[in-house]
């Protein structure tokens, strides 16, 4: 295999687009950023230098259009990395082009968040088909370390490993591999429980939810601001693919709960569409801005203080434990709490572990897999550090207890007496305590 010593990138202007090119260029290598016109070739190259924070130099990104450049640039490349709209038809009519004009043994990549990499190029050629796969970066890209290879049947393996190798040693990736199911790991996973959450909305109200299921449990954001900042049209197009196209103990939690059909319907989407908001509304800035929070009932917004519900006791009893740096007796708090609140977070928790070690086998072949693209794409407490938390013998039971599936692995680690979580992991980091 070629090294690879050029990189176009197609798509330039979007978010992921520009956030993928300013990965590669600020490792070095001279990349060439292409859209549709030179203005938003431009607005990409400059959003790369801006997210970079100084590290691009502004030679090493080029700027072109399809029209004008795309031909000579793919035939130069060694890698194409394709970051155009999230749709499977557009993704194929590129692809079909690139076939035709790009050079043998050139690798052809989709930053595709969950779409079939074997859908993407049926019916091209086989020599493009060995060069092609998925290559997921989480957004942004410059600043989360988590990345999925996905191969499908036909790629050729050592254009994995080649692959591997890059986003591992020059890129500083946190690489796994997947297989080529719907949203592949990290996506299904992660949006499992964001819209489980947002169905549990409806019933309990966004503010409780997010308080509930807050940094304490071992996430970065609460989840309902975690799909405000994701935007709520990408958290539509994930789940309402994952629901029309798995049919697994989990097929409920990916229908989009009705009130947020509405909402997109009506523009609200989250951060990007700040005067409507998502979840969540700010009205001003600075010290004078004013928080809403979204009625899921009636579709208005009320002030977030006016409607925050009081913090359980068990709660300020675990962030306790995690400003002492205890995450595990944090968690045995959990374990141990009684009444309503408690019984929805330890649902929430003990489901997530569920879902994401019962991946194993069908989307990952190791733990450590499910842990490292948690941990890195999404910086969730890996679901290994919760069961060693727990105690994979106590997880056992309360899984069961729940009528939740109980993964073999888990089985396997209470029998052994080990740990399941790879000793790369901090698990500390995870949990906050604010």
């Amino acid at each position: 295999m070629r090294p690879i010593r050029k990189i176009v990138v197609l798509g330039a202007n979007g978010a992921m687009g520009s956030g993928s090119g300013a990965v590669f260029a600020s490792a070095g290598i001279p990349t060439v950023f292409l859209a549709r016109t030179l203005e938003k070739a431009e607005a990409g190259r400059a959003r790369a230098e801006q997210l970079s924070k100084g590290q691009v130099a502004p030679q090493s990104i080029g700027v072109g259009t399809y029209d004008s450049d795309l031909a000579h640039v793919a035939a130069e490349a060694d890698l194409i990395f394709e970051a155009v709209a999230e749709d499977l038809e557009v993704k194929r009519q590129v692809f079909s082009l690139i076939d035709r004009i790009r050079s043998p043994g050139t690798i052809v990549a989709t930053v595709s968040s969950g779409l079939s990499i074997a859908a993407m190029c049926n019916g091209l050629s086989e020599e493009f088909r060995k060069h092609f796969l998925g290559v997921h970066l989480f957004n942004p890209p410059t600043v989360i370390a988590g990345t999925e290879i996905i191969p499908h049947a036909g790629t050729d393996r050592s254009v994995v490993e080649l692959m591997r190798h890059v986003l591992e040693a020059t890129l500083g990736r946190v690489v796994i591999e997947c297989a080529d199911t719907p949203a592949f790991a990290g996506n299904r996973i992660g949006f499992k429980l964001l819209n489980e959450v947002a169905q549990l909305a409806e019933e309990h109200g966004v503010a409780y939810m997010d308080q509930l299921v807050g940094p304490h449990t071992g996430r970065a954001l609460p989840p309902l601001a975690t799909i405000d900042l994701v935007g709520w049209d990408v958290h539509q197009a994930i789940v309402d693919n994952l629901h029309a196209n798995t049919n697994d103990e989990a097929h409920a939690a990916f229908e989009l709960p009705l009130y947020m059909r509405r909402g997109i319907q009506r523009g609200h989407l989250g951060r990007k569409t700040k005067d409507k908001g998502g979840f969540f509304r700010v009205d001003g800035k600075g010290p004078d801005a004013v928080h809403f929070v979204l009625d899921t009932v009636t579709g208005d917004y009320r002030p977030l203080a006016d409607v925050k519900p009081p913090i359980p006791s068990f709660i300020e009893r675990m962030k306790a434990a995690i400003r002492s740096g205890r995450h595990p007796e944090a968690l045995d708090v959990l374990c141990r709490a009684e009444g309503k609140d408690a019984a929805i977070l330890r649902r929430v928790m003990l489901g997530y572990v569920s879902y994401a070690l019962g991946r194993i086998g069908e989307v990952v072949t190791h733990p450590r897999d499910v842990d490292r693209i948690m941990g890195f794409g999404f910086n969730w407490a890996p679901p290994s550090v919760l069961v060693d938390a727990i105690g994979a013998p106590r997880t056992i039971e309360l899984l069961e207890r729940e009528g939740l599936p109980v993964p073999p692995v888990i089985g396997q680690a209470a029998e052994a007496g080990m740990p399941m979580c790879d000793r790369t992991i901090e698990p500390a980091r995870f949990f906050v305590a604010a």
